[in-house]
C-alpha cells in the first residue's frame, strides 16, 4: 500500500448527498445504474454510473444518501458522462455495500 500525506488526502473532496433518480443503464458493460444525487446548493446535482445492481434495488436507492468524490474530472463511462464517484466498499464477491452517512446530513457537508 502506498503512503500519501495529510496534503494528498485533503485534496479528495468527499460529500454528503442524496439520491434523487436511479435509473438503469443498458449500455453499461456491467450491471449498473445512473444515479443522480443532489449534492446542495454549492456542489448542485449529479450523476454518475454505479455498478450496485447486486445489493440494491432502484426502489431502495432513490432517497437514500451516499458519499461521493466530487472534485474528480468527469469520465466518458459508454455514452454517459459520470460526474462523480460514488463510494462504497467492494466485497470479495465483487458486490458493492455502499459507504453512507449513519445519520441525516445535510447534503453538500464534506468529509472530513
Amino acid at each position: 500500500m502506498n503512503e500519501i500525506s495529510w496534503n494528498d488526502f485533503e485534496k479528495v473532496v468527499m460529500c454528503s448527498g442524496t439520491i434523487i433518480d436511479v435509473n438503469d443503464f443498458p449500455q453499461a458493460r456491467k450491471p449498473a445504474y445512473i444515479i443522480t444525487v443532489d449534492f446542495g446548493d454549492e456542489i448542485g446535482i449529479r450523476k454518475s454510473s454505479a455498478q450496485i445492481t447486486d445489493l440494491y434495488s432502484k426502489e431502495e436507492l432513490k432517497g437514500k444518501q451516499i458519499i461521493g468524490v466530487v472534485n474528480f474530472p468527469v469520465k466518458q463511462i459508454g455514452p454517459f458522462m459520470s460526474e462523480f464517484l460514488i463510494t462504497g466498499i467492494i466485497q470479495k464477491d465483487g458486490s458493492v455495500v455502499l459507504a453512507v452517512p449513519d445519520k441525516k446530513v445535510d447534503n453538500g457537508l464534506r468529509l472530513g
